[in-house]
Parts: structure tokens; sequence; C-alpha cells
């Protein structure tokens, strides 16, 4: 006749095993989301400056409309002088 011993051991390894994977898994939703936060925000300044460049080439009504949605200005002389800052 064969007798085993089960201690609690195991279930603390195991525990500490999944505790330590679920802070690796949040610590990685984390830093992937503040990337993505990030690249968003680069992304939006890129698009900024792209639209007060073309604007100051080409005064038409989609540039405003574009530079309106992006930088939440809404009368044409904020949206110059807006511009102007940008390109300095």
């Amino acid at each position: 006749m064969k007798f085993e011993l089960r201690t609690k051991n195991e279930n603390y390894s195991k525990s500490i095993s999944q505790f330590f994977g679920l802070v690796f898994l949040i610590t990685l939703i984390i830093i992937l989301g503040d990337l993505a936060h990030k690249l968003g925000i680069i992304s939006r300044n890129h698009k900024i400056e792209y639209n007060c460049r073309l604007l100051s080439v080409e005064k038409s009504k989609p540039h405003f409309k574009n530079l309106s949605r992006l930088s939440n200005l809404k009368s044409k002389q904020q949206i110059w002088e807006f511009c102007r800052e940008v390109i300095k």
C-alpha cells in the first residue's frame, strides 16, 4: 500500500505564478494603451501641421474644415493665427 502526502506548496506556487501572469498581462495592456495614445497624438499633430502647410499654399474651404475639426477652432481668424504658430 502506498501513501501520498500532499502539501499546500503546490497550490501556493500555482497561485503565485497566476498572480505574476496577471500582473504581466495588466502591465502589457497599460504599456500598449499608452503607446497607442501617444501615437494618436503624434498623428494628430502631424495632420495639423500638414493641413496648415496646405492652407498656406492653397486657401480652400476643405483645409479650413479639416483644421477646424482637428484643432477645435471655429473662426478662420483663429485658424490663421494657430497655423502661424505651428509653421514657425
